[in-house]
């Protein structure tokens, strides 16, 4: 079963996210490599040159990161990243809607061996106490929300105190708010 983690950040939260992501040497890419990509370290300079929606944070310095061409389709010719196989984090942004309001995002990670995902091997211990460090750094800098399955980045709750909407990416979209 994956690592999964919803939150809600701010662009300021977001920062320090990856501010505090700089120890760890993770190389940024994007869900659909173009052929052309150079990775780029995942630190506070990086948030700025993110994809839009949704990005891979790999610690290829643990394990190498396994990739796939596809052959079919609007992205035929680029590279898909193996998220079961390979040492990375998925990282979907939170955004802002239409409407103005705050968008919920997610971390994913594979970390344990399933008949479902297909893994032989489990993950590298390396990377699975990377993913539950960053994991415990976002539990322990961030506020508890409600539902309680989400947290709330300081900046954020903040924000939603000063009349920002907290929404959850899902379809159905239910407000979030801190704890």
């Amino acid at each position: 079963m994956a690592n999964v983690l919803s939150f809600v950040m701010s662009p300021d939260d977001e920062i320090a996210f990856f501010r505090f992501l700089e120890r760890y040497r993770l190389e940024v890419y994007p869900e659909r490599v173009p052929p052309d990509w150079v990775p780029f370290r995942a630190d506070a300079d990086a948030v700025r040159r993110l994809p839009d929606d949704a990005a891979y944070l790999a610690a290829s310095e643990l394990a190498p990161v396994l990739v796939d061409k596809v052959k079919r389709g609007k992205d035929k010719g680029h590279w898909r990243i193996d998220e079961v196989r390979s040492p990375v984090v998925h990282y979907q942004r939170s955004r802002s809607n239409e409407l103005g309001e705050l968008l919920s995002g997610r971390l994913w990670a594979e970390l344990e061996i399933t008949q479902q995902t297909g893994r032989r091997d489990p993950a590298p211990e390396q990377f699975r106490r990377l993913v539950l460090e960053i994991e415990g750094w976002i539990k322990k800098t961030f506020r508890r929300g409600d539902p309680k399955a989400f947290f709330i980045g300081p900046s954020a709750a903040r924000l939603f105190k000063e009349g920002l909407v907290l929404r959850d990416a899902d379809i159905k979209g239910g407000l979030v708010r801190p704890h």
